[in-house]
C-alpha cells in the first residue's frame, strides 16, 4: 500500500508502509532493478519504509534490505523475521550492522507462523500458540541485545543465553520499531507483552469495532490496485484473484497450506462478499 502523506489522527502518526516485490514474482534478471525502483517510488510517496517478505521461496531479505537502503535516502525496511531462519542474536547484529553502516532505522515484522509446507521442512512442529511463547522470547532477547549496554542474559523455554553483548552498539535513535500479528489472541497477547504494533487485516465497516488494540500502537495490512481508470483497476484485480475454478483450487491450497489466523478470517469475510461490493476484500486474500 502507498500513501502519499503522513497523517495525524488525534495524537497519533498513521505511517505508512509500502511492499517490496517478491523474488519469485520477478525475473532474476529485472528483480534488482525492480527492488530499486519500487523503493524510490515509495520514498518518493513519502512511505516510512518498505515491507520485505521472509519465506523458503525468496531470496534472504536482509541482503534485499540492504539494496533498499543503498538506493534510498530515508526508506526504512520492514524485515519479516522468523525464528525458524535465524537465531536473534543475528537478527540483533544485522539490525546494528546496518545502522553502524548507514544510519538507517529497521523495523521488524515478528512472524511466528507462515507456510505450513516452510516449517514442515524446517521440522518446526511448535503448535501455533507456542510459537507466539517463543517468538516472546525471540524478541525480547533482541530487544535487550540492542538497548542494553551492559551483557545480556536471559533464561526461557526457547531461548537462553549468557552475557553476550552487542558489537557495534545502536544508537538509541535508531532503535527498530516492532510489529507483530493481532488477529489471534495469542498473537495480541505477544503483542501487548512486548509493547509492539499489533497488525490486523481490516474489517468491513459494518462489523462491530474492535477495541482489544486500543491501549496499543495498531495497524492495518491492505492491499490496493490502483490505476487511472476504475475499469482497468477491477479488470487486473479479476486477473488476479480469478473466481473461475482455477482461481478457487488456488485460493484453497493458499488456505490450506497457510497457518495464518488474519487469512481465514478474511477468506471467509470475502466468501459472504459479492464482487464490486468490497474492492478490499477483493484484492487482499
Amino acid at each position: 500500500m502507498v500513501q502519499s502523506t503522513e497523517l495525524h489522527v488525534g495524537v497519533k502518526t498513521l505511517k505508512v508502509f509500502s511492499t517490496c516485490p517478491r523474488s519469485c514474482t520477478v525475473d532474476r534478471e529485472s528483480y534488482f532493478q525492480n527492488v530499486i525502483d519500487v523503493a524510490r517510488w515509495s520514498e518518493e510517496a513519502a512511505c516510512e519504509g518498505i515491507l520485505v517478505y521472509a519465506n523458503n521461496s525468496l531470496v534472504d531479505p536482509w541482503l534485499v534490505s540492504q539494496i533498499i537502503i543503498q538506493h534510498t535516502k530515508s526508506l526504512c525496511p520492514l524485515v519479516a523475521v522468523q525464528p525458524a531462519y535465524m537465531h536473534p542474536y543475528s537478527v540483533a547484529k544485522m539490525v546494528s550492522s546496518l545502522g553502524h553502516f548507514y544510519r538507517r532505522r529497521i523495523y521488524l515484522n515478528m512472524v511466528a507462523g507462515g507456510f505450513k509446507n516452510d516449517l514442515a521442512a524446517h521440522h518446526d512442529t511448535t503448535p501455533h500458540d507456542d510459537r507466539y511463547v517463543r517468538l516472546l522470547e525471540y524478541t525480547v532477547i533482541i530487544k535487550e541485545l540492542l538497548r542494553s549496554a551492559t551483557p545480556v542474559s536471559y533464561q526461557g523455554q526457547f531461548y537462553a543465553v549468557d552475557k553476550l553483548r552487542m558489537t557495534p552498539p545502536l544508537p538509541a535513535e535508531l532503535f527498530p520499531g516492532i510489529f507483530v500479528s493481532g488477529s489471534s489472541e495469542a498473537g495480541l497477547a505477544a503483542a501487548q507483552a512486548l509493547g509492539a504494533t499489533a497488525v490486523k487485516y481490516p474489517q468491513p465497516a459494518e462489523c462491530e469495532s474492535d477495541r482489544s488494540t486500543d491501549s496499543l500502537d495498531s495497524g492495518v495490512r491492505v492491499g490496493i490496485i490502483a490505476r487511472e481508470q476504475e475499469s482497468e483497476a477491477w479488470k487486473i484485480a479479476h486477473a488476479r484473484f480469478p473466481e473461475d475454478r482455477k482461481g478457487q483450487l488456488t485460493h484453497q491450497l493458499v488456505m490450506k497450506t497457510s497457518d495464518s489466523v488474519g487469512h481465514k478470517q478474511l477468506s471467509q469475510l470475502a466468501d459472504g462478499a459479492k464482487v464490486g461490493v468490497n474492492p478490499l476484500l477483493a484484492v487482499s486474500i
